[in-house]
């Protein structure tokens, strides 16, 4: 789909002016629809209007250990705006298939696109078409590119935030939660066409249609090896039976939190597994108290010795283990070894890196688009660290990139492998990664 144009946006001038706080609906906040009747009144509103469809959904992130949604909210031009309550009808209702088959053939408009698809989807929601105005801004070189940050910039209005971390799986939900939510879509059909003239003057709309319809067709996510590795502060366990403790409590914390939909965090915090871990071996920790002198300072919570008898177990049950079955040091997966070791113990690796890394940069700044987007530096890592035997181009596409961003990055990338010195630039030590959304 490609709109009319514009009036031209310059983002400089516009960041000058005072914006508008937008502090409700131009037609109110509409009633919550958590009936079939009204479900299906809202779809019939929605079919008379025109154009693509804009959404978001709230979860209950912090909250509950599902990601699904408890607040869906819809707008279309000439359609409405609609608030819709998930819970009572449950995925794959009659009135949701009946959405997805109203939204087969049109654009859908979503602000980071792949916070809130899954959970779309798991309602029977299935966009074909998409606009992200999130990822279409970082396309188009903007620096702030948040929802609120992106309709201050481009249409002068902001957004109060002050319910973005709150429980929506309440019921009720407040009235003023209610217009909090519905004012995230109520300029994203307008902010959609922003930033698509935007794309289109840069001349990268290409770009950012190749990336929308990656979003759209790419694979589930693959379970994570060992996901208790990814326990904040596991930078602090050295010992492999430390290791061990952290393991049986992240997955017992784990099995208690799928089965209370309950935010793991809320039943024990990463920082409280990862001190009971590195205390383990220190005395026996076999009571409450001994829990407790170990978690005061990191101002303990009650609801963490709930299971405190479970907790006990596990570290029993862990240190417990013969040596031969404590967690390997690292991982056994086929992941590449971190970069901050490349230069003393792989030279030949990290220099044709240390070239990639920085002429990509220069050319990411030529095109004003972050490098994370112009081309993922874990397949600049993975093209460096076994260097393809057929064409760059070709090995970049088929590990995923888009072909567009092979174009520009292929030909630096083979220049690099060419290289046998290294540049001294000391940040790339920390490799770029995509910055979280504001």
């Amino acid at each position: 789909m490609q709109p009319a144009a514009v009036s031209d946006v310059n983002p400089e001038v516009t960041e000058a002016v005072q914006p508008t706080p937008l502090l409700t609906p131009q037609a109110g906040v509409p009633n919550l629809i958590d009936t079939e009747a009204a479900f299906d009144s809202a779809l019939t509103e929605l079919a008379l209007g025109s154009g693509p469809f804009a959404f978001d959904a709230e979860r209950a992130s912090g909250y509950k250990y599902s990601a699904r949604a408890y607040l869906i909210q819809i707008k279309r031009t000439g359609g409405g705006l609609h608030l819709i309550d998930p819970i009572p009808f449950g995925p794959n209702h009659r009135c949701f298939i009946k959405l997805n088959e109203m939204i087969r053939d049109e654009e859908v408009i979503l602000h980071a696109s792949t916070q809130d698809l899954p959970c779309l989807r798991e309602l029977g929601i299935n966009p074909q078409i998409l606009f992200d105005t999130e990822l279409g801004g970082r396309i188009a070189g903007l620096a702030r590119v948040g929802l609120g940050p992106l309709l201050e910039t481009l249409m002068g209005v902001s957004l109060a935030k002050e319910h973005s971390a709150v429980d929506w799986s309440q019921r009720p939900l407040p009235h003023d939660w209610l217009n909090y939510a519905a004012l995230d879509v109520e300029l994203l059909v307008e902010l959609r066409e922003k930033v698509y003239q935007l794309l289109f003057d840069a001349k990268k709309w290409e770009w950012a249609k190749e990336d929308f319809a990656a979003i759209v067709t790419a694979p589930a996510a693959k379970p994570r090896v060992d996901p208790w590795r990814r326990t904040s502060g596991m930078h602090k366990i050295k010992k492999r039976n430390h290791m061990a403790v952290v393991r049986q409590l992240w997955n017992a914390r784990n099995e208690i939190a799928r089965e209370l939909d309950v935010s793991p965090s809320r039943l024990l915090s990463d920082a409280a597994i990862t001190e009971i871990a590195i205390a383990s071996d220190k005395a026996p920790i076999t009571n409450r108290k001994h829990l407790e002198k170990i978690l005061r300072p990191l101002g303990l919570r009650a609801r963490w010795l709930e299971n405190a008898a479970t907790w006990i177990t596990c570290i029993t049950d862990a240190i417990s283990l013969p040596e031969d079955q404590w967690p390997e040091s690292r991982s056994k997966s086929d992941a590449m070894p971190p970069i901050k070791i490349w230069r003393e113990r792989f030279p030949e690796k990290y220099a044709p890196l240390s070239h990639a890394r920085f002429n990509l940069q220069i050319r990411s700044e030529e095109l004003s688009i972050p490098l994370e987007n112009m081309i993922s530096p874990e397949l600049v890592r993975r093209i460096c660290w076994e260097p393809p035997t057929t064409p760059v181009f070709d090995s970049l596409v088929a590990m995923g990139a888009r072909r567009w961003q092979a174009e520009i990055a292929s030909p630096i990338l083979e220049k690099a492998l060419t290289e046998r010195e290294p540049l001294e630039i000391p940040e790339l030590e920390s490799p770029t990664e995509a910055p979280p959304a504001e």
